[in-house]
């Protein structure tokens, strides 16, 4: 947990509520289709739970922030211009939200998806 601590009192903020914002930041952004699970096990669990924050990963180590991004990009749209903008949208989004400078935004394409009516 992130935590801040003024004369009125202490604010703690949850990996889950930073996963969140980082999520919506995603599904925000022109070219991606989806969010992916980083491995097997969380697939399977997403399709159990249907957890919003599927494919995020927050790291919290000493102060730093770091976020690992899985995504699903539209096809035919160029992956790195859709991987710098997921990344700076995230960072802009949670670094709004919190107050404080992030580490790492690691984009992860786990793959590629057609969409829209010529499919």
């Amino acid at each position: 947990m992130t935590q801040e601590n003024n004369p009125l009192g202490g604010i703690e903020v949850s990996p889950d509520a930073i996963a969140t914002i980082a999520s919506q930041a995603v599904l925000h952004t022109y070219g991606v289709v989806g969010m992916a699970p980083k491995n097997r096990v969380d697939g399977i669990a997403n399709r159990l739970t249907r957890d919003p924050r599927l494919g995020v990963e927050v790291l919290l180590e000493d102060d730093t922030i770091d976020i690992n991004l899985y995504i699903i990009v539209e096809y035919g749209t160029r992956i790195s211009s859709v991987a710098g903008s997921v990344a700076n949208a995230v960072r802009f989004q949670v670094e709004k939200a919190l107050g404080q400078t992030i580490g790492d935004v690691n984009v992860h394409v786990q793959g590629l998806r057609v969409s829209g009516p010529d499919a």
